[in-house]
């Protein structure tokens, strides 16, 4: 009776000498060796062993849901999603900027333009002072509202005055972002400390004639007249605009500075960066391209003007 419980299964229990009148032997009593039952036992944990090593690799491999960790692809998704949001506020920026003119009155209203350059600097610098502690995407998916009718309206206004411009702009924003994405990705344009330095000072030279620029426009100075202040003077370098080359030099930056934000994105994924901070790769992504953008669309309103 004692061999039919289980308990005794143990093979401390089984002695072949105490069982030398079992029918059949100890041979017969398969005491001492792997039992008919425990092999088949053996067999069927490790097929599903097998089966669940199997699924494992048959399944997709983890990805920033599952990890909570930032991936290129889940930024990519971020950055999709922003742009979404500001092409459907710039669509209302520029049905806002058109809705006064009529043929008694017109003239477009700066109003879209104004808010959203002002509410999407505003939120800009939130989201870059605030970020260090925590994430805000909803402050971020604000940001690209305001952007979005700041760029609706620059846009509407530049094509009441250049019709075709935008669209000229769109293409030449769209090409650059292509042709540096694809140039980063191949690994044939990489970020280096030296070039980083050197836009780093072309930047602040940048900055400081934008602020003077401005400034003379303010103070109405003769040589600062025209919609783009000093850029607007009919001064050529080898039949070309200073304004257009200064332009055109600015759009290098804005390319170098995407390969930055490429470069970033890849160095948060390397280093395991939470997943929220892909929002902070969509929001850097945005920010150059809109820069981008108004800057070629200025080029070519230099460009036609001076014609």
């Amino acid at each position: 009776m004692a061999l039919n419980n289980p308990a005794f299964n143990n093979p401390a229990f089984q002695d072949p000498r105490a069982v030398s009148t079992y029918p059949g032997g100890p041979q017969a009593a398969n005491l001492g060796r792997t039992t008919q039952f425990s092999t088949a036992q053996a067999a069927g944990t490790d097929a599903a062993a097998n089966a669940r090593l199997e699924g494992m690799y048959a399944a997709p491999p983890a990805g920033a849901i599952e990890t909570n960790r930032m991936t290129v692809e889940d930024s990519v998704v971020k950055t999709l999603a922003l742009f979404a949001v500001l092409v459907a506020t710039a669509v209302v920026g520029w049905v806002w900027t058109m809705a006064p003119v009529t043929a008694e009155n017109p003239a477009p209203t700066l109003a879209p333009w104004l808010i959203g350059a002002l509410g999407g600097f505003v939120l800009a610098m939130v989201v870059i002072f605030t970020s260090r502690k925590k994430v805000r995407p909803a402050l971020i998916f604000a940001y690209a509202a305001f952007e979005g009718l700041f760029v609706g309206g620059i846009s509407a206004y530049f094509e009441f005055l250049w019709p075709g411009i935008v669209v000229q702009a769109t293409l030449a924003t769209l090409a650059v972002v292509g042709v540096t994405l694809a140039l980063f990705a191949s690994g044939k344009v990489r970020a280096s400390k030296k070039a980083t330095k050197v836009f780093m000072i072309a930047m602040l030279g940048y900055l400081v004639f934008s602020l003077i620029n401005v400034g003379l426009m303010i103070f109405n100075v003769p040589i600062a007249g025209g919609a783009f202040g000093v850029l607007s003077q009919p001064s050529f370098l080898l039949g070309i605009p200073w304004g257009v080359l200064i332009g055109i030099f600015v759009v290098i930056m804005a390319a170098y500075s995407l390969v930055l934000d490429f470069d970033q994105i890849q160095q948060g994924v390397r280093n395991g960066a939470p997943r929220q901070y892909g929002w902070l790769g969509a929001f850097g992504i945005m920010v150059t391209v809109v820069w981008l953008y108004v800057e070629i669309l200025r080029i070519l309103a230099i460009a036609r003007g001076s014609n």
